[in-house]
């Protein structure tokens, strides 16, 4: 009986293996093609980019600091772009952020910057709730909301902007490269984002296109927000990112996937950090969308292909599906993480990939065993993507 339940094991694991080649495949073309698209598309709207500046106002909720923090408020004070207003919102105003964004109006006395208090807690995603209270000090009606640690380069607004020239366009998205601390859980992070994450998303891209929003940038005219009820219909969710960029596409919007590469500068996790950063993700995304993450079974090739050969009793077959997977892996994590995400420091975490999938898998498999998170100290349990309190 033994014997028959390993053999079945060896069997069901190569099979895993082979699915993870074919969706190696999978992230392989799509990556080509967004490369070949966006290279379409700035040609065409080579003239025309400079021409779509509309004024925007950028939304940041803040709570807390995070690594580099002030860097990534100067960037978005440096952009080459007409005219637009940067909008900072804090729930408590003894939150230690207030002392840079005074600090940012002194040295940029030049722009539109404001902070804005948001006393009441509208539900339990407070980020959210700070949005709600934020936008009617917006002055314009194109918005971009992105998280506090994104840093961009002086070309990101008139990047970002340009395809909502097209009025189907409801929200533009963005890629992001994660920036490691020095620990090896901050660098296990980065390399997922460069060659699991965002391999998974250009993925999406191709198979049903992007029908989601990212953190690290969700640019959107008023009317789009206006058309799902308002940021007040997020605020009790954990995957608000997620959710507005959903919600918008359902109303009948484009969401389109910018070619502009931001930078997230991540926090020196140390293990039990990384460990429940990654399972709040995962339960999110589990929340969020049921199906396509339990399909994520078959993206594992590398840790199926490990298991295979320990069970073949390291069998020459065994051997050369290993190869053919860690070939195949190797090629993602280089075609997206340095040909689309220019990750400089992949060079240097390559031999770490085994590691991170295998944390993956099984986060992946724990993320199946309860309904609670952790975020920013306090517990919650989520139920069908909404926070509740623990």
């Amino acid at each position: 009986m033994l014997h028959h339940l390993l053999k079945f094991l060896e069997v069901a694991f190569a099979l895993g293996a082979l699915a993870g080649v074919g969706y190696y495949l999978l992230c392989v073309g799509s990556a080509l093609s967004f490369q070949r698209f966006w290279r379409r598309e700035t040609l065409r709207f080579q003239d025309g980019r400079s021409l779509h500046q509309p004024q925007v106002s950028i939304l940041k909720p803040l709570r807390g600091t995070d690594p580099d923090i002030y860097e990534s408020f100067r960037s978005h004070c440096l952009q080459d772009y007409p005219d637009y207003e940067l909008i900072f919102g804090i729930s408590d105003p003894r939150d230690p952020a207030v002392i840079l964004v005074e600090r940012l109006m002194k040295e940029f006395p030049q722009r539109r910057i404001r902070l804005i208090v948001c006393p009441v807690s509208l539900g339990t995603n407070l980020k959210v709730s700070n949005l709600v209270q934020m936008l009617p000090h917006a002055r314009f009606d194109h918005l971009i909301v992105n998280d506090s640690d994104i840093r961009v380069d002086r070309r990101y607004l008139s990047r970002v902007m340009a395809p909502l020239a097209d009025p189907e366009v409801g929200m533009v998205t963005c890629l992001y490269r994660g920036i490691a601390g020095r620990t090896l859980a901050s660098r296990l992070e980065s390399l997922g984002i460069s060659t699991d994450f965002c391999p998974g998303v250009l993925a999406a891209r191709t198979l049903e296109g992007i029908r989601f929003g990212l953190g690290s940038t969700l640019a959107f005219p008023r009317r789009a927000l206006q058309a799902i009820g308002g940021f007040e219909t997020l605020v009790d969710y954990l995957s608000d990112d997620f959710q507005l960029g959903a919600r918008i596409a359902h109303a009948g919007y484009k969401v389109v996937l910018s070619d502009e590469i931001v930078d997230h500068h991540l926090p020196d996790y140390s293990v039990g950090g990384y460990v429940q950063h990654q399972m709040r993700w995962a339960r999110g995304t589990r929340d969020s969308r049921r199906w396509g993450y339990a399909g994520l079974v078959l993206t594992f090739g590398l840790p199926w292909s490990l298991l295979a050969l320990g069970l073949s009793n390291f069998s020459w077959w065994a051997w050369s599906l290993l190869a053919l997977v860690l070939g195949m892996r190797l090629a993602v994590a280089a075609v997206v993480g340095l040909g689309v995400l220019g990750d400089r420091q992949l060079w240097r975490d390559f031999p770490l990939i085994p590691l991170r999938d295998l944390s993956a898998l099984l986060v992946w498999v724990a993320s199946f065993t309860g309904h609670t998170v952790a975020w920013r100290g306090h517990q919650f349990v989520l139920e069908k993507g909404k926070l509740r309190p623990a």
